[in-house]
């Protein structure tokens, strides 16, 4: 594809820019080659916006873009080998002033001769790729092509912000209806032995979605044992279904169980049990008949709900009911279009209404047809003169596009900047239906060189930033339930027509389904199967022309270390989890490689010729239980971006880290003790070894009780680009900390402070007794968002974190020396009890505190203010307090609020009823000191009480609609709410809830007329 091609030759085309000025160059004598070469590529570029606009029509277009691509991709090669050619002439202390760039002088005759061979295949290899690209600029498709550079300065794209990417409400009545109907069939036929019905209808009209709002219907919960959502995919693994089914309903499987094992596995799980089971995207009725029937039947109950675009599929199947989805009308359609664009309200675009029906229709009144095209719009001005050039586009109207994928789909494609479509593109490698990871993905984008440089910023951070655009332009979905948006998914239509656009360079899919010749052509193969080995085609390395290459196995999978021979160009190599068990010394030949991830492996050492990788950026080690050492060539890769070592058991490292200055993800550095010996090895690394890493971007530290005092007053403070930190002590099992490693661990945390840029923080096993003075301080903490303090045991106070302006979730756990949190944890009363700021946890929207035995009491009134209540004078103190209290706003902006395993907790402070006023759940889980849970009247969603065994009422909470209680077997008081529509119960409070169920029933029924629905919590 151009899109690609024109992202290849703009990075081409930098690349030799900064490789022409570099002494290695000089030394080859080839830098007036290289000049013409960057020329050439100058000048094709200026074509190639209306190459690609002609080529997805014009087959001798398209032809010429191959010719030239591969000519691209060659030239992307030639640059990596100049370098390092070059590089390898250089004398080890290399200097302009010392080094002669044109003689030998000082080397003997065989290097000589040698150096000049070197030059000669250097120089051979540009010449001749500037005479192909010469001819391929002479031919009749290049003089057809128009000029489009544009005129006057390109400054760098501007990126579309978005912080909104909530998916838009639902609309229309015929949704709300479709979820009532469904959703009451459900439950009609919940008792019943076995029971199908399909949600049917064209690709991308909605039927996954509907099927999501049944499946996470508060209804649902708790009526079957088991629930389980798959999506099965045209190409399914029988193998893969199976084992999505068991870890969905919770059931652990071995990696070699065949299909049979895992059927009878199946089949035993549900014995005796009710299961409700979604299978998305049905192609065929196989699945059913052949896999899956059998051991579903040996369930109690089974309620199987399927999605299908085949009525035929949904025949086989036999289901007994189908609900049809239908396309939107006009007016709903023009509903979906303007909230898509994150418009409050009708009003703002009401001149529109006219050309926007017209859209619509345009659209076929299909959802994710109308959504995409929203986006596009959305970056439009709101005139009728930009909506009419968007109609008249001619993307609207390819008729190689295959007809399902054109008009708004192939638009919304077509609309994106350059930079965003080989991103895109690029998703095409990712398996149907698949949890995308964010950090993989940018990562790939890095390495595979689409990410464009900007000043002030490192290029993951602009990664990120497309990512945020795919997801707000609808290209990407996020997976519900990542408050960071850190997984997406893509849906199968968008996906296909990434596949169709990049047909010829991308692959993913079973080995076998690969051919030597597709092999040899094609740049990035995604290998997915469920098979324990791979049989790839023979093909000679040096035809194997694949720049990505990664696999995705659902079960483990055998990789001969070969692997390593057979991609001599290769950029992108992910073998993660695989049983690869050892990496061969020929890795260092691999020059062009960028990415090489072994996360989960089984190798136990690296070679030491892993430092030859001079372009390496991204090595991930995570979870390699077997790997232990280091090599020391991991200080001569001089390029590398990200080092991952979480979860692995590195206790032996090289001197030397502190000279790479591009690493910026350091995930698992290991803290040792300062070794000042004259050895390379250590058994971690000083912490002043990161004082020269100034791009960090992301720091786990681990093994901090290692640490030797340091020098620096500071060591974090000045990462201008850190966003996540983590720091983590080992935990002691055997023997506690000495005094001494108190004193020593409270002092080196005082010396981790962060810079005022970080927004993630956690803090793992500290056992001083106090956190760190500035954690609680606006100064150095003023960006973060995301505060995770995992226990720390010893700390006797939780820090005074409420005045942090942005901090939206936190999560403090495994606290075991709290007794009571009191008002210094919204920032009053340490120091100077009455100071009070205006607004406390002003952007925290979740709250999780769970693992707390000794947690007794909760407030946020100052004891002072307490005990004057009780005096003389107590009417004039309540009066004080109360003042001082409205002057203290309490969680503005709380949404979710989880209390877990805190047993000796008595009660929930007075003021969270009252300031709480966007709490939306509320979910109580062993705290089984608990009394009374009431004077709650702003919680309007969901309250979850669950193993409360001393609660004893429940009372006055007016907006409250779902309650579910589970294991409160003293609870002999529920009443005051008002608009309570469904109560869930489980087997043991059934006879206890006829003392106040009868109560809530006549309440409902004088209020609202209706009635209450009571449902048994499985």
């Amino acid at each position: 594809m151009a899109t690609i091609l024109d992202s290849l030759v703009g990075s081409c085309t930098k690349m030799l820019q900064d490789l022409i000025t570099e002494e290695a160059i000089l030394i080859l004598g080839v830098k007036e080659e290289l000049i013409e070469l960057q020329r050439r590529m100058d000048q094709i570029r200026h074509f190639l916006n209306d190459a690609e606009r002609r080529s997805v029509e014009e087959s001798a277009v398209n032809n010429w873009l191959g010719q030239l691509r591969d000519a691209m991709y060659d030239a992307d090669i030639i640059i990596d080998l100049a370098r390092s050619k070059g590089r390898k002439l250089l004398p080890d202390d290399s200097s302009p002033s010392s080094s002669n760039s044109s003689t030998c002088s000082g080397l003997s005759l065989s290097s000589c001769l040698s150096n000049f061979r070197t030059r000669h295949e250097v120089a051979v290899k540009i010449r001749n790729l500037n005479k192909r690209i010469e001819n391929i600029a002479k031919g009749k498709v290049f003089s057809s092509l128009t000029n489009t550079q544009p005129t006057g300065n390109v400054s760098a794209p501007k990126l579309r912000k978005s912080s909104n990417l909530v998916e838009p409400n639902l609309v229309g009545k015929e949704v709300i209806h479709a979820c009532k109907k469904v959703g009451d069939l459900v439950l009609a036929h919940k008792e019943k032995k076995s029971y199908k019905l399909a949600i049917v209808g064209i690709g991308g009209v909605g039927k996954t979605t509907l099927a999501q709002k049944i499946y996470n219907d508060q209804k649902l919960k708790g009526i079957f044992n088991k629930h389980a959502w798959v999506c099965v995919s045209k190409d399914y693994s029988e193998v893969a279904i199976l084992r999505e089914i068991l870890r969905k309903i919770d059931v652990q499987y071995m990696p070699d169980e065949s299909t049979e094992d895992l059927q009878s596995k199946l089949g035993s799980s549900i014995k005796e049990k009710s299961i409700f089971l979604v299978l998305d995207d049905i192609w065929q009725h196989e699945l059913w008949t052949n896999l899956l029937r059998t051991p579903l039947d040996a369930a109690v109950a089974a309620v199987i709900l399927v999605t299908t675009r085949s009525d035929t599929v949904a025949r086989a199947i036999g289901v007994e009911d189908v609900h049809r989805v239908e396309l939107m009308s006009d007016d709903v359609g023009w509903e979906l279009l303007w909230k898509s664009m994150n418009i409050n309200k009708e009003t703002e675009v009401q001149n529109l209404r006219g050309i926007g029906m017209e859209i619509v229709r345009m659209c076929g009144g299909l959802p994710l047809a109308i959504k995409v095209t929203a986006s596009v719009l959305a970056t439009k001005e709101k005139t009728e003169n930009q909506w009419r050039k968007f109609i008249n586009k001619s993307a609207w109207s390819m008729s190689k596009v295959p007809i399902e994928l054109r008009g708004a789909l192939y638009l919304s494609y077509d609309d994106l900047p350059r930079y965003l479509k080989q991103c895109f593109l690029y998703c095409a490698l990712y398996p149907e239906d698949f949890n995308i990871y964010r950090d993989d993905l940018i990562r790939y984008w890095v390495a595979e060189g689409f990410v464009q440089e900007q000043e002030e910023q490192l290029m993951e951070d602009t990664a990120e930033e497309y990512y945020v655009e795919l997801i707000s332009r609808n290209l990407l979905q996020p997976v519900p339930g990542y408050v960071d948006y850190s997984w997406c998914k893509m849906h199968d239509l968008l996906r296909q027509l990434a596949q169709h656009l990049s047909q010829d360079e991308c692959f993913c899919g079973e080995p076998q389904s690969l051919e030597a010749k597709s092999l040899s052509r094609l740049r990035r193969v995604s290998i997915v199967t469920d098979r324990d080995s791979i049989l790839l085609p023979n093909v000679d390395k040096e035809h194997t022309r694949a720049r990505t290459f990664i696999i995705r196995r659902t079960k483990s999978l055998r990789v001969d270390n070969t692997i390593f021979r057979r991609f001599p160009y290769i950029r992108v190599l992910d073998l993660t989890s695989t049983l690869v068990q050892s990496v061969p010394s020929c890795i260092g030949s691999l020059i062009h490689l960028r990415l090489l991830d072994l996360n989960g492996t089984d190798i136990s050492c690296l070679p030491e010729s892993i430092g030859s990788l001079i372009n390496l950026q991204i090595l991930n080690l995570d979870r390699c239980d077997a790997l232990h050492i280091l090599p020391s060539g991991i200080t001569r890769l001089c390029n590398l971006r990200r080092l991952g070592l979480r979860g692995t058991p590195i206790d032996q490292v090289p001197k030397g880290i502190c000279g790479l200055k591009f690493l910026n993800d350091l995930k698992g550095f290991p803290v040792g003790g300062g070794n000042e010996n004259s050895t390379k090895m250590q058994d971690g690394w000083n912490l002043e070894e990161l004082g020269p890493l100034l791009q960090l971007r992301s720091l786990d530290m681990i093994k901090l009780e290692k640490a030797t005092p340091c020098t620096a007053d500071s060591l974090l403070i000045d990462k201008r680009y850190l966003k996540e930190l983590n720091l983590l002590c080992t935990e002691h099992t055997d023997e506690p900390y000495s005094e001494e490693d108190v004193i020593n661990i409270e002092r080196t945390f005082e010396q981790l402070i962060p810079p005022h840029n970080l927004e993630d923080l956690g803090i793992v096993n500290l056992f001083g007794r106090r956190y760190p003075t500035w954690l609680g301080t606006n100064t150095h903490l003023s960006s973060v968002i995301y505060l995770r303090l995992i226990d720390c045991k010893s700390c006797l106070h939780i820090p005074p974190i409420g005045q942090l302006p942005n901090l939206k979730y936190l999560r403090i756990e495994g606290a075991t020396a709290i007794t009571k949190i009191g008002p210094e944890f919204v920032g009053c009363g340490v120091g100077n009890p009455g100071s009070v700021e205006g607004v406390a946890f002003p952007k925290l929207e979740t709250l999780v505190i769970l693992d707390m035995p000794n947690w007794e009491e909760w407030t946020f009134v100052v004891v002072e203010e307490e005990e004057a209540t009780t005096t003389a004078g107590k009417e004039g103190a309540e009066d004080r307090v109360a003042k001082k209290q409205r002057r203290m706003q309490l969680f503005p902006r709380l949404k979710n609020l989880d209390l877990i395993r805190c047993p000796k907790l008595r009660g929930l402070p007075r003021q969270l009823g009252q300031e709480a006023t966007r709490l939306k759940e509320l979910r109580l889980r062993g705290v089984g000191s608990l009394k009374v849970v009431e004077r709650l009247p702003f919680l309007p969603e969901v309250l979850l009480i669950d193993g409360c065994e001393g609660l004893e009422r429940v009372s006055n909470l007016p907006q409250v609609r779902v309650l579910r209680l589970q294991n409160c077997p003293n609870l002999r008081c529920v009443e005051q709410l008002d608009r309570l529509e469904q109560l869930w119960l489980d087997v043991d409070m059934q006879d206890l809830s006829s003392l106040w169920v009868t109560g809530l029933r006549q309440q409902r029924h004088q209020l609202h007329g209706e009635d209450l629905d009571v449902y048994t919590w499985v």
